[in-house]
């Protein structure tokens, strides 16, 4: 039982070192949000970005999607995906992004 326990640990290990890791998208998410405010610039984003208040349209100069969702945290469903090098008008609804 010793040995079967051993060799189960050792496969966990081995899946768990070899495992894909989530990298960052490459490139970057530029959100404009009015004239006098400067653009907010997200280089190579990793994880779930709060969207800016008030924020109007979104680049997407990374090498994956973009997907914006109306609530914060990237909870739910996304409401809009930006395919990568597109830009979009952004819903007043958008709180968070991720790509």
């Amino acid at each position: 039982m010793k040995r079967f326990a051993t060799l189960v640990l050792a496969a966990l290990a081995t899946t768990a070192l070899t495992a894909p890791v989530a990298n960052a998208a490459a490139g970057e998410v530029i959100v404009y949000t009015a004239e006098v405010v400067p653009v907010a610039v997200f280089k190579d984003p990793k994880g779930c970005h709060a969207v800016p208040n008030g924020a109007h349209v979104l680049v997407n100069r990374t090498d994956e999607e973009v997907e914006v969702y109306g609530v914060p945290g990237c909870l739910g469903l996304p409401i809009l995906a930006v395919e990568k090098s597109y830009g979009s008008h952004v819903p007043p609804a958008a709180a968070s992004f991720r790509a």
